[in-house]
């Protein structure tokens, strides 16, 4: 059976509801074990159609992804990425580390979006406290704000900042295989893997992995080192 393709029909009703720009939020990189927790903000013209094959990236191989890149930034009104490294995901946590990875993008935004549109069941922004957060400190929180399970396959403007948040987010794990080869980071773009957890076995976690996380506990001659 096919899945259903997402469209912008949350997008407008959030208009006629009164907004005036209206962005999609997505994040990569929540589960890896190395390399930087991503957001990408998607603000988007419902007038216009979305892009012939926007969908959640999940759903994409990664030559389509690559290939959609282009059509969503001339479709979108405005887009931008924000990030925290490993270091700030195991200082601050996973959810602190989305909220202010959220906060970094849309600070990065020149227009303002009045309506959000996030895929999961809780509302990321309830608690953000924007003074926190560093360069984030002048980023307007939406007023409206909407948090859809499976938002990234249900609207077209969170399933194309799924992409970029997840295009932007491999390019650079990537560009890390060279300083770190053992590890795969070519083709598991810091997820769990076989070849990764043999590397870490045998060489001990890198500079851009999240030493507080619990892969650690199966390395035991390491895991008391980053347990302080």
């Amino acid at each position: 059976m096919e899945r259903s393709k997402p469209t912008l029909d949350l997008e407008r009703q959030l208009l006629a509801e009164g907004a005036s720009l209206v962005a999609g939020v997505d994040e990569v990189g929540r589960g890896a074990w190395a390399g930087p927790l991503t957001v990408s903000v998607v603000v988007v013209d419902p007038a216009r159609e979305a892009p012939l094959g926007v969908n959640d990236s999940k759903q994409l191989s990664g030559k389509r992804r690559a290939a959609l890149l282009e059509p969503i930034e001339a479709w979108a009104i405005e887009f931008s990425v924000g990030s925290c490294s490993s270091r700030e995901v195991d200082a601050l946590g996973v959810s602190a580390a989305l909220r202010t990875s959220v906060m970094r993008a849309l600070a990065a935004l020149s227009c303002k979006p009045d309506a959000l549109i996030m895929d999961g069941t809780v509302d990321l922004l309830a608690s953000a406290a924007p003074e926190l957060f560093e360069q984030s400190s002048h980023a307007a929180v939406p007023a409206k704000r909407v948090s859809l399970a499976k938002a990234d396959s249900l609207c077209a403007s969170v399933a194309a900042a799924s992409i970029i948040a997840k295009e932007h987010r491999d390019s650079l794990m990537r560009s890390w295989d060279d300083s770190f080869p053992a590890f795969g980071f070519a083709s598991n773009v810091g997820y769990p893997s076989a070849q990764h957890r043999r590397a870490l076995a045998g060489y001990g976690p890198t500079a851009i992995h999240r030493t507080s996380w619990a892969f650690l506990d199966e390395v035991p001659w390491l895991k008391d080192a980053y347990r302080q």
